[in-house]
């Protein structure tokens, strides 16, 4: 809450991890290890919209890899 009493939403940004899988962290924090973000910010449904868009394929990246070496 503001000095004037209003509520102020909290900004976020989405970020990704090495697994190639998405969240969303307060955009004034820094960002746990092993976390980058991928340059969405905006408020927490904005975010989560954002990811619902564009994380089509939520398998990690590993176990993609291994499903693609096993398919050859």
């Amino acid at each position: 809450m503001s000095a004037n009493g209003e509520t102020r939403e909290e900004i976020f940004r989405a970020v990704m991890n090495d697994e190639e899988q998405y969240s969303i962290w307060p955009a004034d924090r820094d960002l746990p290890a092993g976390w980058r973000e991928v340059g969405k910010t905006g408020t927490r449904d904005e975010c989560l919209a954002w990811i619902e868009e564009v994380w089509t394929d939520m398998r990690p990246l590993s176990l993609r890899q291994a499903m693609a070496g096993a398919a050859r």
